[in-house]
C-alpha cells in the first residue's frame, strides 16, 4: 500500500472548514462521553480504523471505561451496559451512517424527539455527519492509527 496524500495539506481551505464543524459540534449540549462514542460506532461501522483509534483515546481521556469501549461495535448484544440514551445514540448513528439503507426510521426520529429535544436531535446528527465525512477521508486516503 503506497502512502496517500495528506488532506489538510493538498486541500488545506477544506480540511479548515471541517475543522471548525468538528469544533461546533464538540461545542454543543450533547457530552463528551456521548460525542466519542457516536464517532467510535460510525468508525466502526465505516471501517475507519484511524478514527476508531483516535476517538477511543479521546473517551478514555473523558473518562470512559476501556471495557464500555470494547463493546460498542456489539451494543445490542449488551444493551445492559449502555444506557437507554446511548442505545438511541447508537440506534441513530447506524440509521445516519447507512442512510442508503432506509433512512432514519419514524420510530428512532420521535423517540429521538421525545428524548433530546429537537435542537439536541439536530446536533446529534450533525455530530453523525461530520464523523461520516471525517471517515470518508480517513478511509479513502488508508489512514492508520499512529500508535
Amino acid at each position: 500500500m503506497s502512502a496517500r496524500f495528506k488532506m489538510g495539506k493538498v486541500q488545506p481551505a477544506a480540511y479548515k472548514a471541517m475543522d471548525a464543524l468538528d469544533n461546533y459540534v464538540s461545542e454543543t449540549q450533547v457530552g463528551k462521553i456521548q460525542q466519542e462514542l457516536i464517532r467510535i460506532r460510525a468508525s466502526l461501522i465505516n471501517g475507519c480504523a484511524y478514527c476508531v483509534h483516535y476517538h477511543s483515546e479521546e473517551a478514555l481521556k473523558a473518562g470512559e471505561s476501556g471495557a464500555r469501549l470494547q463493546l460498542v461495535g456489539v451494543w445490542r448484544e449488551a444493551q445492559q451496559v449502555f444506557t437507554a440514551e446511548e442505545q438511541l445514540l447508537f440506534e441513530l448513528t447506524e440509521q445516519i451512517t447507512l442512510i442508503h439503507n432506509h433512512g432514519i426510521s419514524d420510530a428512532v426520529y420521535n423517540k429521538a424527539i421525545d428524548l433530546f429535544g429537537e435542537i439536541k436531535t439536530a446536533q446529534i446528527m450533525m455530530i453523525i455527519i461530520t464523523i461520516n465525512a471525517w471517515n470518508r477521508i480517513g478511509v479513502g486516503l488508508q489512514m492508520a492509527p499512529e500508535m
